[in-house]
């Protein structure tokens, strides 16, 4: 066994472990989840019995999680810096975890259009907080006062747009793969009321 291959054993079983503690769960009631002894699932975690993948697949069925993220590895660049896109005011970070999602920072200081020929609609969903000031989020025909610290999630299927309540403003957006491509292929628009151009 390599130094590797034993740091990721250990790794797994303290997550094993903390999993287990953060439910609030005892030995016995996660080994019942599990269908193992209390003894055999006190010995895993404790590293005084071998790892064996069916058991790992059993355990991260009953902890509500997935073989992968049990025995994943953390990444060294835990830190990632923003792209700037200055032409728009944006900053923008991809999540590591999902490369399909995006997150994105944006100032704005325009109220939403009044015509809803200039609204959006594609594919995903899209979730924003507003870090100062108020912006207005018009969703087909309603509208919402989106107030700092508060936030919005809704499907990008309706036809959307973004903007300001009066002042500027400045949000944070995560959008999923779809709304991200949605938002790239009407790049071309000037129009910077959303927060994902």
């Amino acid at each position: 066994m390599t130094q590797e291959d034993g740091d990721l054993d250990s790794l797994v079983r303290k997550r094993i472990r903390a999993l287990r503690v953060a439910q609030g769960w005892s030995l016995e009631e996660l080994a019942g989840r599990a269908n193992l002894s209390q003894s055999s699932l006190s010995r895993i975690e404790n590293g005084r019995r071998r790892l064996a993948l069916d058991q790992l697949v059993t355990l991260a069925r009953a902890l509500d999680t997935t073989l992968d993220q049990l025995v994943e590895t953390a990444d060294d660049d835990v830190i990632t810096s923003p792209m700037i896109d200055s032409a728009h005011g944006l900053m923008r970070w991809p999540v590591k975890g999902d490369p399909g999602m995006t997150v994105v920072r944006q100032r704005m200081t325009e109220p939403p259009p009044e015509n809803p020929a200039r609204m959006r609609a594609h594919p995903g969903r899209e979730w924003l907080v507003v870090l100062s000031g108020a912006a207005v989020l018009m969703l087909g025909h309603r509208r919402f006062r989106v107030e700092t610290h508060q936030a919005a999630e809704f499907p990008t299927m309706m036809p959307h747009a973004i903007g300001t309540a009066g002042g500027p403003c400045e949000i944070l957006g995560i959008f999923d793969r779809d709304a991200r491509r949605g938002h790239q292929r009407a790049g071309g628009d000037t129009e910077a009321r959303d927060p994902a151009e």
